[in-house]
């Protein structure tokens, strides 16, 4: 394993790796350009692409749990339903008793949505926030390739015309 490799762990890991290499990578004479290894950046960058999906997969993940507990509350819910009718039909005779149960049992319900559905929103900003930060931190690699190509054009746009 490569010491690029053991300092990364996470996206932001491996942008903190790429920083580093940009920083640490030597001057070019009498200009602003540097020198930087292009396989270590590779590598990096193949990094980042591949903690990529297992933010993705934590994210589903996290949507997945949202969905069992939401499934797993309607089952509650259907159960205290049944048992609910079951009471009701033995009561048949005491309207009032009937009334209350479906009441309550209407209101499990309502309850286990409620709930089912506050804990898809928190799934759901959670995913947000992460691919927010994905976002953000993807835009500054973005930006410094680009910086990066901007001053080779530019060296490369003076080579050639010191050449003719």
């Amino acid at each position: 394993m490569s010491e690029a490799e053991e300092r990364t762990e996470g996206l932001t890991g491996v942008l903190d790796a790429i920083e580093e290499a940009v920083v640490a990578a030597r001057n070019m004479p009498m200009s602003s350009s540097v020198l930087v290894s292009r396989a270590e950046l590779l590598d990096l960058v193949a990094q980042a692409r591949d903690v990529l999906p297992d933010q993705l997969t934590r994210a589903d993940q996290v949507l997945a749990d949202a969905d069992a507990a939401r499934e797993a509350a309607q089952h509650d819910a259907d159960l205290i339903l049944e048992r609910a009718r079951a009471q009701a039909a033995e009561l048949v005779s005491r309207e009032a008793v009937v009334t209350a149960a479906q009441e309550q049992a209407a209101e499990i319900v309502a309850q286990a949505q409620r709930t089912a559905d506050e804990l898809r929103r928190d799934a759901d900003d959670y995913c947000d926030r992460r691919l927010a930060d994905f976002e953000i931190d993807l835009g500054k690699v973005l930006a410094q390739v680009q910086a990066g190509r901007a001053k080779l054009a530019g060296r490369l746009g003076s080579d050639t015309r010191a050449d003719t």
